[in-house]
Order: structure tokens, then sequence, then C-alpha cells
């Protein structure tokens, strides 16, 4: 499927940089009506709920980007499993500097959207747990 963001990659990277640049007004058009977003520790956030971290300025990028990309297009749907890279505070407190991403986008009339993010730790990583076993 093309539109406005070519392919589902170019559409998850245009949502990476709205994010990164705390574009509430960019994210709100790149996300279905019914996304959701589930987070590193679990927690579950709807689509208001989401935007409302940048809009309030709760969330905060100093950088943000996508690595390692593997997209896997369906038709009508796509999900793109990444790293996140960034530099991040919610809250004033710091956020985890690498997340791995799942981020299923559906196509639509105008165009593809994302329609839910999943982000887990990297163990081992700043912020994250420590790799089992291993000492800390």
């Amino acid at each position: 499927m093309d539109n406005e963001y070519g392919d589902a990659g170019t559409a998850a990277e245009a949502w990476v940089a709205a994010e990164a640049g705390g574009d509430a007004a960019a994210i709100d058009k790149l996300l279905t009506d019914d996304f959701t977003g589930v987070g590193p520790l679990g927690f579950v956030l709807t689509r208001d709920e989401w935007l409302d971290r940048h809009a309030s300025g709760a969330l905060r990028y100093a950088a943000l980007r996508l690595a390692e990309p593997r997209v896997r297009d369906g038709g009508d749907h796509a999900i793109v499993v990444a790293l996140q890279v960034g530099e991040a505070t919610y809250r004033g407190h710091p956020a985890p500097g690498v997340l791995r991403a799942t981020i299923v986008l559906r196509g639509t009339p105008e165009g593809w959207r994302v329609a839910h993010v999943h982000t887990s730790f990297v163990a081992g990583t700043p912020g994250a747990p420590p790799i089992p076993g291993r000492p800390s």
C-alpha cells in the first residue's frame, strides 16, 4: 500500500520522528482511532493517553530513532519490529535508552496509520533490568 508516507516502514519512521519532536498534532494524524500502546512496564495507554504524554510535556525526547527495523507487509496491515533508541525523560525522570518495539500499522484510505505499539526492555542496556544470572 502506498500513500503519503510511502510504505509501512516509512510511516513508522514518520511516527518516530513525530514522537521525537513531541509533535502531538503529527502523532494524532498517524494513530488510528482505536490505537493502543503498551509500555515496557506493562502499562496500557489509550490513544488519548498516548497523545497526552506529549501535549502535557510529561514525555520529552532529546533524541529518538528506529534501528534494525524489520518490516512484514501483510497487505492491509504491516508489522515493524525494531530497536527504539533514544534519550528521553518522563516527568523529569530518565527513561530507558533502548527498547524493543513492535509497531502494528493498518492501511487506511488516508494511508498507513499506527494501530498498536508494544515496547519492552532490552536486558543489559542502560535503564533496563540486568540480564538474569549476570552481575549488574
